[in-house]
């Protein structure tokens, strides 16, 4: 048994070269220190979009993109296919963890400035996932055709089409047409299966080399000879992969005893029912644009906010660029504050939406 094991894996290395990756993963090193903690994130949110991937197929099998038969397919894997609610359960669950878990790594990164040369591409393909997988999960929230996403998705749509002179056209390529109907959830279906896979693929490979050639960025102030190292196999690797099972039965408990709910199906001629709001993660932009006022001098107050994300946004992008300091290797109070602020207000935000469900 030993001999044949032996000979299938010189077979297989023979033609992977797979010595040489594990020669290179011993020799990899990654920084120990008091916030070694914060690493674990990037390995966390590549194994959700594993889960992802995987559940999304067995759930692609059964589900049909059509006005008629999306929503009742999915009842069909809820009650009908076996382990079908787990699958789906399994497949919400993870993706909500996983943009929650891209935000933590985001701002961990930034706080330690793990952003500053050489590193500045790997902040800004980043940057670029986590528009990717806000765009997953907006084009996924429309695919069940439930009361909730129908209209949720008409409120955000409404709202990009508020835009002065590209407003209308921007809609209107989002939505395939004036309103959400079956062009729209057919566009989200290709958008969320395939464009969407295909882009993150690419993203997420050049950022993945980046941090292997460039490794894990030490923060300010530690000082190189006080920071100790550790190899990346199996040291590294073991904790890291402790840290996906302690997600994985996290993921198990809230599927047995929260299983993802399908839903009324959703009637295009109803009124927009109250209290509806995006999913979590946009909630912090949907409550600004709530409560902001109708009008600031002359303007109206929706289309500043649009531009102020899109802004901010751009800044955000660009802090690597930006932050001087940080490139020189001394601390940046000043970017440090504006990180503070961001996580602060997105924060708050999203807690108003649910602390006042009225506002």
């Amino acid at each position: 048994m030993k001999k044949a094991l032996q000979n299938i894996y010189s077979y297989i290395d023979s033609r992977f070269k797979l010595s040489s990756l594990i020669l290179f993963a011993k020799k990899k090193k990654v920084p120990e220190h008091r916030y070694s903690f914060w690493y674990y994130f990037g390995g966390i949110c590549l194994f959700l979009f594993v889960i992802q991937v995987l559940t999304g197929i067995l759930l692609l099998l059964y589900y049909t993109p059509s006005v008629d038969s999306a929503h009742e397919s999915i009842q069909y894997i809820m009650s009908q296919v076996k382990f079908g609610w787990l699958m789906r359960s399994v497949h919400s669950w993870s993706a909500n963890i996983l943009i929650a878990a891209i935000f933590i790594h985001m701002f961990s990164s930034f706080f330690l400035k793990a952003y500053r040369s050489p590193r500045e591409l790997t902040w800004i393909t980043g940057f670029f996932l986590l528009l990717i997988f806000l765009l997953f999960g907006f084009s996924g929230y429309l695919l069940p055709w439930n009361e909730l996403s129908f209209f949720a998705t008409r409120v955000a749509t409404d709202l990009a089409g508020t835009l002065p002179l590209i407003g209308s056209q921007i809609k209107s390529f989002i939505l395939g047409g004036t309103e959400v109907s079956g062009a729209t959830i057919s566009r989200f279906f290709w958008l969320h299966i395939a464009i969407l896979p295909l882009l993150t693929i690419i993203v997420l490979g050049i950022h993945v080399l980046l941090v292997q050639i460039l490794g894990m960025s030490t923060p300010i102030g530690l000082g190189k000879k006080k920071v100790s190292e550790v190899p990346f196999f199996p040291n590294f690797i073991l904790k890291d992969s402790l840290g996906w099972m302690l997600i994985l039965a996290l993921i198990g408990v809230l599927c047995v005893f929260f299983p993802w709910e399908v839903g009324q199906k959703a009637d295009p001629f109803a009124p927009t029912p109250l209290g509806i709001k995006p999913e979590w993660y946009f909630t912090f932009m949907f409550t600004t644009l709530k409560i902001i006022p109708a009008h600031i001098f002359t303007l109206e107050g929706e289309i500043l906010a649009i531009f102020g994300f899109m802004i901010g946004g751009f800044f955000w992008m660009l802090v690597p660029l930006l932050d001087r300091n940080a490139a020189k290797e001394r601390k940046s109070p000043v970017f440090s504050t504006i990180g503070w602020i961001v996580f602060l207000y997105i924060v708050v935000m999203t807690a108003l939406t649910y602390l006042l469900p009225g506002l």
